[in-house]
């Protein structure tokens, strides 16, 4: 006899303007978001970064990380995840397109040239924070780390974890 199949109706509301969808997620698609939410709750990610905790670019590389960890989560799942907007790979990638890599198109190199500039002695923390633009990227990072959240909640319905 075979075994069964059993598909569970998720509902999901997504940030990045990818909206809200309801499809039959499989067994491989949850066990794919629960792969991808178990990488981004335990990140930076999703955490808050206050003002005088952490270096923005530890963020920055954390959230660039994210890019290959779900090109390999979604490698190992196979096309069982699939592509389309109603999936979870279609989710993951919209995620990384319309969310994270116009962040980090936008910061990465805007931070990285600073970088080039930090005085010898002068700690990557104290240079970070001497930045005139350190305050709206943390501000950005905040708002992106509201979408993320979404999406990670959103993971955690599609792995039945949550409601």
């Amino acid at each position: 006899m075979r075994d069964r199949v059993i598909l569970k109706t998720v509902s999901v509301s997504l940030p990045f303007g990818i909206g809200s969808m309801s499809w039959e997620a499989d067994p491989t698609e949850r066990k794919a978001a629960w792969s991808l939410y178990v990488e981004l709750v335990t990140r930076i990610a999703v955490q808050s970064l206050e003002v005088d905790q952490g270096l923005v670019r530890e963020a920055l590389n954390s959230l660039y990380s994210l890019f290959g960890i779900t090109r390999e989560v979604l490698k190992a799942a196979g096309p069982d995840v699939g592509g389309s907007r109603d999936s979870v790979g279609g989710i993951a990638i919209a995620v990384l397109n319309n969310g994270l890599r116009p962040f980090l198109a936008k910061w990465h190199p805007l931070l990285q040239a600073w970088e080039a500039k930090r005085p010898l002695g002068l700690s990557p923390k104290e240079h970070e924070q001497n930045w005139s633009e350190e305050p709206k990227l943390r501000n950005e990072l905040e708002v992106l780390r509201d979408g993320l959240e979404k999406y990670a909640k959103a993971l955690a319905v599609i792995a039945g974890v949550e409601e």
